[in-house]
């Protein structure tokens, strides 16, 4: 019995000194990054390891490129997966690739861990993800890991250490938005918020940041909470129902997705003054700014479907071409965009029905220097150009 409780005890202190050391570990990854990525670590929603890829042996080329959606339902989603369509097929063009696949789930999380099974057998060098579970997904990314296969994640982060995360801080960025609304009003403001999907995972993060917010500021008072489901017909009803049912001023809307053109509709239909609106820049956002500048008033970011697929791609080919990631997941700063910025944005092709065209960032939001900090021997990105990005108006 003593002997049994001896192997426990030292058991315990070897994984409470390896936790320790990978603490260590990560927190000295972290304050060598540059200002602007180590800020993004900052009140991070999520759980931050070490990167279990440091010994990665890469496949000799031509790659097999496989890419996991969990949804295609939405124009951002579509544009996700074209632009990481035309980034892999330019090393297709140069035999670096051999081949780019697609599967979509529909929001099925069974369907997604049997695609991603099939991704394995089909012996695929690497597998790219948007998923549609923080957690489900576990024990198939493990079994690509298993095999060999990098499995790397956009737009929301799993819980499987065996992951590369390519994410953003969803928590700082609703902070710095209701942030934003205090430094427009900083004598008070009356804010309606209008959030994502219920319960999904980055709601969560982005409210827990609003509310970090909120307690600094006392000034700030919520009229109403709804949700918009990140659907344009469904915010418009639901910010429709909550102006009705608030005569009170409502001086913002704090939001968190992609429709502040529906929410600016709403408010002039219903003969309210112009809220300040946050949310991510869109085109047709931008189309209906240029053909009503009294009554749009923006403050907020760019989550955008173009850097997504390029951050994924740029950290995909790295990994391939035998770069190290020091850490699980790498945060990518969401770029600002402010309302003396519209103008930048805007192109000619962008219209209140734009609905299908989204702004690209007029500089790279993810210079090479920056990406260089988070592997151990870092290089140029093959076949990484932003320059060529095309146009928002490209065809």
């Amino acid at each position: 019995m003593k002997s049994m409780m001896r192997g426990l005890l030292a058991a315990t202190a070897f994984v409470s000194i390896t936790t320790i050391a990978y603490a260590e570990d990560v927190q000295g990854v972290i304050a060598g990054l540059p200002t602007e990525l180590k800020a993004q670590y900052d009140g991070a929603p999520q759980k931050i390891l070490p990167s279990a890829w440091d010994n990665f042996t890469p496949p000799p080329k031509p790659w097999k490129w496989c890419h996991s959606e969990s949804y295609q339902g939405n124009p951002w989603r579509v544009t996700v997966t074209k632009e990481l369509k035309r980034l892999v097929d330019g090393l297709i063009a140069d035999g670096t690739v051999s081949s780019f696949e697609v599967s979509d789930s529909n929001n099925d999380a069974s369907q997604q861990i049997n695609q991603i099974r099939a991704f394995i057998d089909k012996k695929c060098s690497i597998i790219t993800s948007i998923p549609g579970s923080a957690t489900a997904l576990d024990d198939a990314i493990d079994a690509a890991a298993k095999a060999g296969i990098p499995f790397l994640t956009a737009a929301g982060s799993v819980t499987s250490p065996n992951a590369i995360n390519v994410d953003s801080n969803y928590a700082r960025w609703g902070y710095d938005m209701m942030t934003a609304i205090g430094k427009a009003d900083p004598n008070g403001a009356s804010i309606l918020l209008v959030e994502g999907i219920a319960g999904h995972p980055i709601v969560v993060q982005e409210r827990q940041g609003a509310d970090k917010a909120l307690a600094e500021n006392p000034k700030l008072k919520i009229a109403r909470n709804v949700n918009g489901n990140w659907t344009a017909n469904v915010t418009k009803t639901v910010v429709l129902q909550a102006i009705a049912t608030n005569p009170a001023p409502i001086d913002a809307v704090w939001t968190t997705g992609s429709e502040s053109r529906v929410v600016a509709e709403a408010f002039a239909q219903a003969g309210r003054p112009a809220p300040l609106i946050t949310g991510s820049i869109t085109g047709d956002a931008l189309g209906y700014w240029k053909a009503n500048p009294d009554k749009y008033r923006f403050e907020g970011h760019a989550v955008l479907p173009h850097w997504t697929a390029e951050t994924l791609f740029r950290i995909g080919v790295r990994m391939l071409d035998g770069q190290k990631p020091k850490l699980n997941t790498l945060l990518i700063p969401i770029p600002p965009v402010h309302s003396a910025d519209l103008g930048a944005w805007y192109k000619d092709c962008m219209t209140p029905d734009a609905v299908s065209i989204f702004p690209v960032p007029p500089k790279d939001p993810m210079p090479e220097e920056w990406l260089n900090a988070y592997f151990a021997n870092p290089a140029p990105t093959q076949g990484w150009d932003y320059s060529k990005v095309p146009d928002a108006c490209a065809k």
